[in-house]
């Protein structure tokens, strides 16, 4: 095996929507510098609060933003009560647990899992596709075999709670989102039939970014969906001389507009981290006005100077910052409904 060589390192506004005002459905989230310098952290979610605490050990005392992101969404990763993320994922209709993840340095080397089995913590395998391989994805049974081969602990990981969960779908088998469910009591077996993702970006001391990405998928997806979470560049892209950017919400549509790189090149064109994520929720809303009106998707970003920002489709969303001013600053966009 042998380390991965570096990656080569290599429109703007978009259209007004004419049938549609942007206004009826869109939710906007404020712009806050970041007054306290680097290094700073930042993640979807309210669970992000506990991620961006363990990323925080690391960034805190000098280290690499790739060890901190890692190490950040490996928490949700463990906890047993989030049904998005990790072990205690919902499965797939078939009643299989399967994970996403992907991970990206400053460099531009990246690695990524899809719809990996029997690994609880699938943003770690991911970083040994990136480290370890001449690829950056790994898929199926194949990335549950090099996963063992590299020492990782292969166990079940529906739980008794999810099988609990799958038992009550099956009843009617009907397969309907519930936005924003982070931010509900998504732990109850078999109330909330979503899914939902941890990105998390970050920057350490000497200016570089990283970011990661992880979820279990959309609860009771078809076998072998897989969304936008581990796919370099929908769910997750950093260019160290421009910022990061992460997604959230329903992966089919984040995939369509390969949306996590969009936010990125606007970055790189001179918008705000805000106004990018803005944009690319606005392009979705544009191409599919029907299909976003009943869906979240959410865009969060950072910049090289170290402002973040974030646009979601629906209400609801929320992210969480982490620096020396602040360690559990949660963000909420404010409803216009």
């Amino acid at each position: 095996m042998y380390n991965r060589r570096k990656f080569i390192k290599i429109s703007a506004a978009g259209a007004s929507l004419a049938a549609l005002s942007r206004s009826a459905f869109a939710n906007t989230f404020p712009s806050p510098r970041n007054a306290g310098g680097f290094p700073i952290v930042i993640s979807t979610w309210d669970f992000g609060v506990a991620a961006n605490k363990e990323a925080w050990k690391t960034l805190s005392s000098g280290g690499r933003a790739l060890d901190a992101v890692e190490a950040g969404v490996k928490i949700p990763e463990a906890d047993m009560n989030n049904h998005t993320v990790g072990r205690a994922g919902y499965p797939d209709r078939d009643g299989h647990v399967t994970l996403d993840a992907c991970i990206m340095d400053e460099f531009g080397n990246c690695g990524s899992v899809a719809a990996i089995e029997y690994i609880a913590h699938p943003i770690s395998v991911a970083r040994a596709v990136m480290e370890k391989t001449p690829h950056v994805m790994l898929v199926g049974a194949g990335a549950t075999q090099f996963a063992v081969e590299q020492g990782f602990k292969k166990e079940k990981l529906l739980t008794p709670e999810s099988a609990q969960a799958w038992r009550e779908w099956l009843k009617t088998a009907k397969y309907s989102p519930v936005m924003n469910i982070e931010n509900k009591q998504h732990h109850m077996p078999g109330s909330k039939y979503n899914h939902d993702t941890i990105g998390m970006l970050a920057i350490d001391a000497k200016g570089n970014i990283s970011g990661a990405c992880t979820t279990s998928g959309m609860a009771f997806k078809m076998r072998g969906r897989v969304g936008d979470s581990p796919i370099i560049g929908a769910g997750l892209y950093v260019d160290n001389e421009v910022g990061g950017a992460t997604s959230t919400g329903v992966g089919e549509e984040v995939i369509r507009n390969v949306g996590s790189f969009l936010v990125v090149e606007l970055m790189r064109q001179g918008m705000s981290p805000e106004d990018a994520c803005k944009e690319a929720v606005n392009r979705i809303i544009k191409k599919k006005p029907d299909t976003a009106k009943n869906i979240q998707v959410g865009f969060l970003a950072i910049n090289k100077k170290g402002e973040y920002g974030a646009y979601a489709i629906q209400s609801g969303f929320s992210f969480a910052v982490c620096n020396s001013n602040k360690q559990d600053l949660i963000i909420k966009g404010k409803s216009i409904y």
